[in-house]
């Protein structure tokens, strides 16, 4: 399935052509049909005679209703370009030729309508003035197909172009990654919320969980549409009606987007090329009333040069662009810049970059996902996937991480460790990339909770202090002289209790609750702190603090002045 959009000037006969060849009019709305004047989008099929199928998006060519046009030709594959022989080129012939070259839409074919009124010498001038206006763009070279719709004047020969135009133009490259902008919403009696566009970047499926965009609103596909047939599943490339379950019709317009949120990222800022048309008669600058079209949507802007003040006529430059609302956007993605105050069309081009790192006065934005990665240093491999729409294998855990900045981050880990000494490093103090380098440093290994060079002896091991506290479990001696990271860490490790101040030895605890054990046994109503004061050999100051951690593990219970079995109490 190939999407081709209609374009040209406005009474040249487009839609007139489209019903010749599909036997349907696009001219939906019964003042279109009234004045003899495409106002808004308009859609039809045919099968070809190579039995290709053609979806055709039929748009207005009159001004007024560009924006309308704007939103039919964002997705679409090629043109059918249409000039009348009895009008030749016009005003919107141009502007429609342009804006399809900013869209990046390089193939199409010139339909030469309203051949029967005109005298031969009137063709052979509208042919040549279509070479002349074309030369050195997309259409140059494209074939020329004289056409009399109402006569059916060289419709085979169209059918025929327009085969040989489907059969040279790439198909749509199913990523995984479906996006659909909406170009209508309605309400199907019986069906609900009936939403169309043209899909990319993947296939579409009865039953698959999607969202509408910018408003995130969950939605369930519940069944699919083209062109009046029903699928289970339609790929990138086709027009699709995809009938939602979870939204009103009223709560989606023209310019949301039906995406996987979690395969994208949304973004209000981006960083863009923009090519600047030649037939401009001014510069443009950071000043106006700017207008982007991306997809079917229409959104007005604040826009920033990067780099230069101004872009003259005719030149390309790189912009910061502020969107009024999230969008799910990729590099590569295509839009149209307009001056809403000045009505006219002032370029085109493509974003780069859709989460910019760097300020507007640095920032030198392209396509590479290498520079991506270096902005950034450290990048989740699935987040680089959002952002960049390729997808990276990890260099690190989850990450890919720039060359260099992997680098610096061993080489500083490795430094630490060295001047950290026999002790190492607490792992909960690094940095998660710090964490996620550890184990590629070879010398280093992990040993409870720190970081220490192989083969490295441990300072604390056979500690003193914690041999004396061994000792004398009940009456504890101070730590007087021992240094306090050393005892953090023996606190840390375990071998040390710390409790209300004192410090005891670990194996104190288990001789404290085996003592209030013994002591349960002779007072089986339980036992006082002077009881166990007595028992230990110490005084409050030691009794307390060993009696509240053995409330505090359920070893012991308080019940008024005496303290009875717990439910981890152990047997003496």
């Amino acid at each position: 399935m190939h999407v081709v959009a209609t374009a040209g000037h406005v009474d040249h006969g487009k839609s007139t052509l489209v019903e010749a060849l599909t036997g349907t009019d696009p001219d939906r709305f019964a003042e279109e049909k009234a004045r003899g004047l495409t106002i808004d989008l308009g859609f039809a099929a045919t099968t070809l005679p190579s039995g290709a199928a053609l979806s055709l998006v039929d748009v207005p060519g009159h001004v007024r209703f560009l924006k309308n046009m704007l939103a039919g030709v964002g997705a679409v594959d090629a043109c059918l370009f249409v000039v009348a022989a009895t009008e030749g080129w016009k005003p919107q012939s141009e502007e429609h030729l342009r804006i399809l070259e900013l869209l990046g839409i390089s193939h199409g074919v010139i339909a030469l309508t309203k051949v029967g009124p005109a005298d031969e010498d009137l063709v052979d001038l509208a042919r040549l003035e279509i070479a002349e206006q074309v030369e050195g763009t997309f259409l140059d070279g494209a074939p020329v197909v004289a056409t009399d719709a109402p006569t059916g004047v060289g419709l085979d020969d169209l059918r025929a172009a327009l085969d040989d135009l489907v059969a040279t133009t790439p198909t749509a490259v199913d990523h995984g990654r479906p996006r659909l902008w909406v170009d209508r919403a309605f309400s199907a009696r019986g069906a609900g919320t009936v939403v169309t566009g043209t899909l990319s970047g993947g296939a579409l499926r009865v039953d698959d969980e999607l969202a509408i965009h910018p408003a995130g609103t969950a939605v369930r596909v519940r069944s699919l549409e083209n062109h009046h047939a029903s699928h289970l599943e339609l790929p990138p490339g086709s027009r699709c009606a995809v009938n939602l379950v979870g939204a009103a019709h009223d709560e989606v317009v023209r310019g949301d987007v039906l995406v996987r949120s979690d395969q994208w990222h949304h973004t209000t800022v981006i960083d863009a090329s923009l090519r600047v048309l030649d037939r401009l008669d001014h510069p443009v600058s950071r000043r106006g009333a700017h207008v982007v079209y991306l997809g079917s949507g229409e959104h007005p802007v604040r826009m920033r040069i990067l780099g230069p003040d101004v872009l003259e006529p005719g030149s390309e430059g790189s912009v910061r662009i502020h969107l009024p609302r999230p969008l799910p956007l990729l590099p590569g993605d295509r839009f149209v810049l307009r001056e809403s105050g000045r009505s006219e069309t002032v370029g085109g081009g493509e974003v780069l970059d859709v989460a910019p790192t760097e300020k507007a006065s640095t920032a030198r934005p392209d396509r590479s996902v290498d520079r991506v990665i270096r902005e950034r240093g450290w990048v989740d491999a699935d987040e680089l996937e959002r952002l960049t729409g390729e997808r990276r294998d990890p260099d690190v855990d989850a990450w890919v991480v720039d060359p260099g900045v992997l680098h610096q981050t061993i080489e500083g880990l490795r430094a630490a460790l060295e001047d950290a000494g026999p002790m190492g490093l607490e792992l909960a103090g690094l940095s998660p990339f710090e964490r996620a380098t550890t184990g590629l440093l070879g010398e280093a290994e992990i040993e409870a909770g720190r970081l220490v060079t192989v083969g490295a002896v441990d300072p604390l091991a056979d500690h003193p202090f914690v041999a004396a506290l061994a000792a004398s479990p009940f009456v504890p001696p101070a730590p007087d002289g021992v240094d306090r990271g050393e005892l953090r860490e023996l606190v840390r490790r375990g071998d040390v209790i710390e409790v209300e101040g004192i410090f005891y030895a670990a194996s104190a605890i288990g001789e404290a609750a085996r003592l209030a054990a013994r002591l349960l046994v002779d007072q089986p109503d339980g036992f006082t702190v002077s009881a166990f004061r007595e028992a230990a050999g110490n005084t409050r100051k030691h009794a307390m603090p060993l009696l509240s951690h053995l409330d505090g593990t359920g070893m012991t219970r308080r019940r008024g002045d005496v303290r009875i079995a717990g439910p981890r109490l152990p047997a003496r």
